[in-house]
């Protein structure tokens, strides 16, 4: 019988790259926008290509086996990610999430029946968060210690495990390249553990050495703060440039970007909603955040005639409770 699928892992990559035509001719641009839809991926976002491709990564090394636990710190995506093919191979999962995130992901975990803590569970992190010795190694080491405490659970990693961005090496990369016939100037994206950028951007500039690799991080004044506790925000992203190096990822540090812009959650929600009436894409929040950068670009004169590939991880069904959406007046 035709072509039918065992499993949902199946269905990872291969998502579509479509040009922005209307949202083209509405901002008069001169250059093309291309968009990658990482939420044709199966539960919904790009993170599953590294989630799924460090299961697999594991599972060769022996390193899990079915009914063991995998331990994981996430801003939504990648737990929802490693949720659904931890279901699909028969693992059990615990994240550690980060707080603040939407309604609608903690609710996605629940019905995983995922084993969701939070940072502040663990009395390691409210310590050094009190006397300022957190940082990265030390968050790797926490949770790493914490999953070797426990039978038969495994620290996956996402922020170290270079299985990340090989997933995006061996196939988001290729894709773009092949969809394009290899013309593809520009790339566009935020960075989360910075796997996605690292990954794509490597395999392209190996392709081509002039491919020029722009990043987007929030501006200032889209982070919660006590001053600010009700900023709009751009969820499962971090800052990028001028961050210290304990706060930086391998992979976040390794991408040879161009520039960084800083882009206002305001401003990412408007063209979020922009592209949604002029072309019916239904953008998250980072995702539309690279498509305001690229607009940016895409207005340059320098940049007339070149094609630019914006990274759209997820679509918006999980800010549905945020700002971004909601009906104007």
């Amino acid at each position: 019988m035709g072509k039918i699928y065992k499993s949902i892992a199946e269905l990872v990559g291969n998502t579509p790259l479509v040009e922005l035509t209307n949202y083209e001719k509405e901002h008069d641009l001169k250059a093309n926008i291309y968009g990658k839809l990482e939420y044709f991926n199966p539960s919904g976002s790009i993170k599953d290509r590294a989630a799924l491709n460090m299961i697999l990564k594991a599972e060769r090394e022996g390193k899990i086996k079915p009914g063991d636990t995998i331990v994981e710190n996430t801003s939504g995506n990648t737990g929802i990610g490693l949720a659904a093919f931890a279901a699909a191979r028969g693992y059990k999962l615990k994240l550690i999430l980060e707080p603040g995130q939407s309604i609608e992901r903690q609710q996605i975990f629940k019905a995983y029946g995922v084993d969701v803590k939070i940072y502040t569970d663990f009395p390691e992190f409210n310590e050094a968060m009190a006397n300022g010795t957190f940082n990265l190694p030390f968050f790797y080491d926490m949770l790493q210690r914490y999953a070797d405490t426990e039978p038969n659970h495994y620290f996956i990693n996402q922020l170290a495990n270079e299985a990340n961005p090989d997933a995006h090496y061996t196939t988001t990369g290729p894709e773009i390249w092949n969809d394009t016939d290899g013309k593809v100037d520009i790339l566009v994206g935020l960075c989360g553990t910075g796997g996605t950028i690292y990954g794509t951007g490597k395999y392209l500039k190996e392709k081509n050495p002039d491919l020029k690799i722009y990043v987007a991080q929030p501006s200032a004044d889209s982070v919660k703060t006590p001053d600010n506790p009700n900023a709009n925000t751009i969820d499962g992203v971090v800052f990028f440039k001028d961050a210290p190096k304990d706060a930086k990822t391998e992979f976040v540090s390794s991408i040879p970007y161009e520039e960084c812009f800083e882009i206002p959650a305001d401003d990412a929600y408007a063209t979020g909603r922009q592209l949604l009436r002029s072309d019916g894409i239904f953008l998250g929040q980072s995702a539309a955040a690279a498509l305001n950068a690229a607009t940016i670009l895409a207005k340059r004169p320098e940049n007339a005639g070149k094609n630019i590939v914006v990274m759209m991880a997820d679509n918006g069904y999980k800010y549905l409770s945020t700002n971004m959406y909601k009906a104007e007046d």
